[in-house]
């Protein structure tokens, strides 16, 4: 797993949305330079996860909705559909060919093994502390 680009645009996002206005999605784009198109899809996954609130209208936009210092940057990949194994064999319900035939694979404990670690390292960081540096 790595931070793609639509990781960092949504920390970009979030970013901006921190000041607790109401933003325009062309705003947001301008200001973090982001490509706008991308910025409303992104926006519009922030807020079925419900870390954004999207106003529609004349007089619309989106502010945030979430308190990020309850938010964890795994949460952030999960709500953004990221995949988050190191490996195809820790996706959920991935066959793997070797443990059918073998039973055990040592590469797949060891990598369950970081994948765990990763994972609690992931869920031990806040967007807040992430954006702000400040610990939570």
């Amino acid at each position: 797993m790595i931070i793609t680009r639509e990781t960092d645009y949504a920390l970009r996002i979030l970013r901006a949305l921190m000041d607790g206005q109401l933003h325009t999605v062309g705003e947001l784009a301008r200001g973090e330079l982001l490509p706008q198109p991308f910025a409303y899809k992104i926006i519009k996954k922030l807020c079925k996860a419900g870390l954004v609130q999207i106003t529609r209208g004349a007089a619309g936009g989106c502010r945030l909705s979430a308190d990020l210092s309850q938010v964890t940057l795994y949460d952030l990949l999960l709500a953004l559909g990221e995949p988050s194994a190191i490996a195809a064999c820790m996706e959920p319900g991935y066959a793997c060919p070797w443990r059918e035939r073998q039973g055990d694979c040592v590469s797949h404990r060891q990598l369950a093994a970081i994948q765990r670690t990763l994972d609690r390292e992931l869920q031990s960081h806040t967007l807040r502390e992430i954006l702000t540096g400040q610990p939570a």
